[in-house]
């Protein structure tokens, strides 16, 4: 009974030896990856903080600009027209093209 005491004895103190070096190097392990995604996140935020805003997106044009821009191809149109560039059914197409 004393040597299967005895042996018993040394499995626990073998295994408990075991689990406690395993959860030391997990918890050693754990630290160094810990400590390498911090040091790859404060490489990051500079890179990050440096890039430049998106610019903004372009204004719609004004309503008076629209009218002006098409004001002017009607004159265009109406030059065209009256130089003989244009037939009458042409011009009336441009027209109704630019007002639609």
């Amino acid at each position: 009974m004393p040597g299967l005491l005895r042996g018993v004895a040394r499995t626990a103190v073998v295994a408990g030896t075991a689990t406690a070096v395993s959860n030391r190097v997990s918890r050693r392990q754990a630290g160094r990856w810990a400590q390498q995604d911090y040091e790859q996140q404060q490489q990051a935020a500079p890179q990050q903080a440096a890039a430049p805003p998106p610019p903004p997106p372009p204004a719609p044009p004004s309503t008076e600009d629209d009218m002006t821009r098409k004001i002017d191809q009607l004159k265009q149109l109406g030059e065209l027209k009256a130089q003989g560039v244009l037939t009458d059914a042409e011009f009336e197409a441009q027209k109704q093209q630019l007002l639609s």
